[in-house]
């Protein structure tokens, strides 16, 4: 619920789905996180003070978070891994290919990173992993990426290591955070116990599958890659964002432009 520029790091996720043609959207909370779950609801109290104000522009903006998708929460008791994350909305998904969006990745791209990944799933027909190159100091900081190159320069992938030292693989394709996801991973995911780590983690169900003959791909996604899981890659987002906002990409230019750096 961190704000960039104007709006929710969760609330430009819904936008990249909504804009990739998904009208479901399931959030996996956990406790403390009712915010989430107000934030995309009818606000009948702000909605009736910016009325009374005559703050239509404002009251138009507020209105439209509610219609964005229909939205369903399930919540994750104890966190146990991305994997059990999943699987908590397993019986919504109804054994259907489900995207996945992790809520510290947001891409700025003229084509929405999650339709990219569709298109990658209708193509291959298998599921899809979103990648970004990184350099040899970031290696050890994500799952790296291993496969052979197909077209556009998506992987079908032999191997993932999650975190590796840069010296353990020649890639430097690393996962960001946008899946999709096959049925046949997440039943993996259900027959899981735990994992290497000793949570259920999706990377240790992407593993079996391969071990198992399975194909999975990965994709780099076209675009400004904007990981906003710490400080400054945080502010770096909101620097990016503010500098392409309407209203305020001129005075943050100019702000910048003034300071003794």
């Amino acid at each position: 619920m961190l704000p960039i520029v104007d709006k929710p790091v969760i609330q430009y996720l819904v936008e990249e789905a909504v804009a990739s043609g998904i009208e479901e959207i399931i959030f996996v909370t956990g406790r403390g996180k009712r915010a989430i779950e107000d934030h995309f609801d009818v606000a009948y109290e702000l909605e009736k003070t910016l009325v009374e104000k005559g703050k239509t522009a404002i009251l138009e903006e507020v209105e439209q978070i509610a219609k964005l998708a229909k939205f369903t929460y399930v919540r994750q008791s104890l966190p146990l891994g991305d994997g059990h994350a999943l699987l908590q909305a397993a019986h919504i998904a109804d054994d259907e290919p489900v995207l996945v969006l992790f809520g510290d990745c947001i891409y700025d791209s003229q084509t929405p990173a999650s339709k990219q990944l569709i298109d990658a799933y209708e193509k291959f027909g298998t599921s899809v992993i979103g990648t970004a190159t990184v350099g040899d100091d970031e290696v050890s900081q994500f799952g790296v990426i291993e496969g052979s190159e197909e077209d556009g320069g998506s992987l079908k992938m032999t191997r993932m290591l999650e975190k590796p030292d840069p010296s353990e693989t020649d890639s430097r394709q690393v996962a960001v955070g946008k899946y999709v996801v096959t049925p046949e991973i997440m039943k993996i995911l259900e027959g899981m116990t735990d994992g290497a780590s000793g949570e259920i983690r999706l990377a240790d169900a992407f593993e079996i599958a391969l071990g198992n003959g399975g194909a999975i791909h990965s994709l780099p996604l076209e675009g400004t890659w904007l990981d906003t899981g710490d400080k400054f890659n945080f502010l770096r987002a909101t620097i990016h964002l503010g500098l392409k906002h309407p209203q305020l990409k001129d005075k943050l230019r100019d702000h910048l432009k003034s300071l003794d750096l």
